[in-house]
């Protein structure tokens, strides 16, 4: 995955509801936003990362059907992260009751919390 970063002064950073809007208003790019409040334009995934991608996500799937302990989200969803990053991990887990415990509000938008379980493929090209 190639990732190109645009350096963000520090007069400029985005608000979490500001980043929201400019990742809403751009539904095409993979946007994630870094601790230093810099973005990050992630370049997608090729056939094969994307197939592994995909059987991951099909297996924690599976496994937590069966388990019914949390919640199992893909690449496209968000998470504001206690340090402030907005990340989006190829696959990401949530215990139920830290899910159930966030407002509708909070689950509409990027969840405000760290993923208990996260899986991320390297890239051929990193």
């Amino acid at each position: 995955m190639t990732q190109s970063i645009l350096r963000m002064p520090e007069n400029a950073r985005l608000t979490s509801q500001q980043f929201y809007d400019l990742c809403c208003a751009n539904p095409d790019w993979k946007v994630e936003r870094t601790v230093q409040g810099d973005l990050g334009i992630i370049a997608p995934t090729g056939g094969e990362t994307g197939a592994r991608n995909a059987n991951l996500l099909i297996r924690l799937g599976i496994w937590n059907e069966q388990s019914q302990l949390g919640i199992v989200f893909d690449s496209s969803t968000g998470f504001h992260l206690p340090n402030g990053a907005d990340r989006s991990p190829d696959v990401a887990w949530v215990k139920r009751e830290r899910w159930e415990a966030l407002t509708l509000a909070q689950r509409e938008k990027f969840p405000p919390l760290a993923p208990d379980f996260v899986i991320e493929l390297m890239s051929p090209t990193a």
